[in-house]
């Protein structure tokens, strides 16, 4: 089954059933000593890019925002039976052009990641259709969207649940932030937590 650990801040790991590893936006935290197959990164922030973090297997990939949005496409890869499909990230602080979300698929469990973002319109007409598992959102409200309109954002996308992730600079977990992220379907996971995944 696969598994997901939260790292704190914007960092966590997915790990499929296989033991493929995939590890998103490595910054904080613990937990890296797991090798990887695979590394995304939403953009390249300082606390989204430290792959030094990171054990790597032999042949490992590292996919950056460049790499998933090409020529204003957003690009969908797939490594070791793990489909990721790039969807768009931005606000005032973070340009469209270089910034990216990601939908990831590992053992039928469907998981969104949002990135560094505010609202997008991906939000609204797009995701609410993709019978997400679990969502990833950012909530820290200084560069991106704060945690009233994360939480709105996660009714509209309608995940199974929702986890609330990147809560305040310098930070791996921020307890009153993550008490204002009051969506239903709210999942609060604090750094080295980790959680078996499934699909609803």
């Amino acid at each position: 089954m696969a598994k997901l650990l939260y790292q704190g801040h914007g960092s966590y790991r997915i790990t499929a059933g296989d033991g493929t590893t995939v590890y998103v936006d490595p910054y904080a935290g613990e937990g890296y000593d797991a090798p990887a197959d695979l590394v995304l990164i939403t953009h390249e922030h300082v606390d989204h890019t430290n792959v030094d973090l990171v054990h790597q297997k032999p042949g490992c990939q590292i996919w950056r925002e460049a790499d998933m949005l090409t020529d204003g496409e957003y690009q969908t890869r797939e490594l070791d039976g793990i489909v990721v499909r790039a969807v768009p990230a931005y606000n005032l602080k973070h340009k469209r052009d270089d910034c990216v979300g990601y939908v990831i698929v590992v053992d039928g469990v469907r998981i969104y990641g949002s990135g560094d973002t505010s609202t997008t319109s991906c939000m609204m007409e797009v995701l609410p259709e993709e019978d997400l598992d679990y969502a990833l959102l950012c909530i820290d409200g200084v560069f991106n969207m704060n945690p009233e309109e994360a939480t709105q954002c996660a009714e509209m996308i309608s995940a199974h649940h929702a986890i609330p992730i990147h809560m305040k600079p310098g930070a791996l977990f921020d307890e009153a932030m993550a008490a204002r992220f009051t969506p239903a379907n709210r999942l609060i996971l604090r750094p080295g937590d980790e959680m078996e995944l499934e699909h609803i």
